[in-house]
């Protein structure tokens, strides 16, 4: 990890925090300031107890907004003293759960058997259980029958409030278990520490919740309803995380493209967009995820125009077949998707557009399917995120008829993979030959004499290099296509 990132406002509040009074009243930042504070004191005296120091790792499941959460909730742990680990045979360890498909849920209580052999050697050991599965009651009830053992649960809606629920863990008795799930919360609490993954890119959170109800989706009932930040909040960070090296952002929500409408100075995404580039030090804006319902000409042309933002677009389309798209509750049908995209392509045609769809929703026949499929060959998508529909339980899709045979819907994944496939090889190998800029993240992990890096349109790009090229923007000549990833060469520059 990268140390961790705080924000002017934290650290203010960190040092004027006096332990010996009351913590403030207010749930806010310095609410959770006081009780990081305490949780520091507490953390300090179990290490000289142990004569060691305490080690904390968090398991990521999921999306990148649930990364970027465990950015924070590593930047917490690390400020109450622990030293931050991969390992799971820790003091401390955190599941931040996934739950948008049912083997998710069952992956995590896997990994939750496989800690046995850490808790028998160490029986003062913490393990807790939050993100999107904890918004699930019978989840709850579960765990508080079946995983007596875990001590500290809390949901998606109470992770803000992480300090004050370690504190609560870790003064707890021994067969306690520290559980708060909120049902909602509208308050957005601002200035939380992070320690980020890589320190030259970063996400930025600047929304949270959805309010589309796709039919299929749990997301808005464990997520909560949608709020967006004010566009000064996410300004200042972004400057901060500038200064702090930061040479890319991430810009994250469920449906950027309805940023800002519950404002009460309503600001929309492009506009948000235009203010971040206007940040020094911020060489490249990126964002996830975009809903076709709401992609707007003035966003196009931001895009089209703007020298930041980098020429890769999100797209969900889920189906093809705009019967299918109604009974998802998607807004759109397949022409108009259609449409949005052959005009992307048209306006800016170095776009890497990528999407997601769904196979075998209730109902879906082979007309529907070959629908999706005629999508695909006409947009030509770079890549594709392609899911076997998953019945979650709560949603309105789960109560349809008609559910799709197991064996029907295989085989129509292998051969929508196939085409996917196919196209993808072919589209991101219309790039061969040309010399684009690529931020370079790592050194490759299967042969130590190349770095790897990403272009604008976040292709993978493989070349000669070392580790003094990390996080720099250099170019590349992409010289061979393998695929769904470059071997390339840095050119103008000096190898290392």
């Amino acid at each position: 990890m990268n140390g961790v990132f705080e924000s002017e406002e934290f650290r203010r509040l960190i040092k004027n925090t006096d332990l010996a009074k009351e913590p403030p009243e207010e749930d806010g930042s310095a609410r959770q300031a006081y009780f990081l504070k305490k949780a520091k004191e507490i953390v300090s005296d179990r290490e000289r107890e142990l004569g060691r120091k305490l080690k904390a790792c968090v398991v990521t499941f999921g999306c990148q907004m649930n990364e970027r959460d465990s950015e924070k909730l590593r930047g917490i742990l690390s400020l109450a003293g622990y030293e931050i680990t991969d390992s799971e045979d820790a003091d401390l360890v955190l599941y931040n759960t996934c739950t948008v498909r049912e083997n998710a849920n069952v992956r995590v209580y896997g990994r939750l058997g496989g800690l046995s052999q850490y808790r028998k050697k160490n029986p003062g050991m913490i393990i807790g259980l939050c993100g999107c599965m904890m918004q699930e009651k019978d989840e709850i009830e579960k765990i508080r029958k079946e995983f007596k053992y875990v001590k500290l649960v809390f949901g998606t809606h109470n992770l803000h409030r992480f300090a004050e629920l370690l504190v609560r863990a870790l003064m707890a008795e021994p067969k306690e278990q520290v559980i708060e799930v909120a049902e909602k919360d509208d308050s957005i609490v601002e200035n939380l520490p992070a320690e980020r993954t890589y320190p030259f890119k970063s996400g930025v959170n600047i929304m949270f919740g959805c309010n589309n109800f796709c039919t299929y989706c749990i997301v808005p009932y464990v997520r909560g309803r949608e709020k967006s930040r004010k566009p000064e909040d996410i300004v200042r960070e972004i400057t901060e995380l500038a200064k702090d090296g930061v040479r890319e952002v991430m810009l994250l929500g469920q449906n950027v493209n309805s940023y800002g409408k519950g404002l009460s100075s309503p600001c929309t995404f492009a506009e948000l967009l235009q203010m971040v580039e206007k940040i020094d030090g911020i060489d490249r804006i990126r964002f996830m995820t975009s809903h076709p319902k709401d992609l707007s000409d003035d966003l196009v042309e931001v895009m089209k125009n703007s020298k930041k933002v980098c020429r890769h677009l999100h797209l969900p389309l889920q189906s093809g077949s705009s019967r299918l798209l109604k009974l998802m509750n998607r807004h759109y049908d397949k022409e108009q998707y259609l449409s949005l995209a052959l005009k992307l392509r048209k306006e800016i045609p170095d776009l890497s557009l990528t999407t997601d769809i769904i196979v075998g929703f209730p109902g879906e026949t082979e007309e529907d399917f070959q629908e999706t499929l005629d999508v695909v060959r006409k947009v030509r998508y770079d890549s594709a995120f392609t899911f076997i529909y998953s019945k979650r339980f709560g949603t309105a899709a789960a109560r349809m008829e008609d559910q799709v045979p197991d064996e029907i819907v295989h085989d129509r994944f292998d051969r929508l993979l196939k085409v996917v496939q196919e196209i993808g090889r072919e589209e991101t190998a219309r790039f061969e030959g040309q010399t684009l800029p690529v931020l370079v993240e790592k050194i490759n992990r299967e042969d130590k004499s190349l770095v790897t890096g990403r272009t604008p349109q976040n292709t993978v790009v493989h070349f000669p290099g070392c580790g003094d090229l990390i996080g720099k923007i250099v170019d590349v000549r992409l010289d061979k296509c393998q695929g769904f990833y470059y071997l390339g060469t840095m050119t103008g520059g000096k190898e290392c």
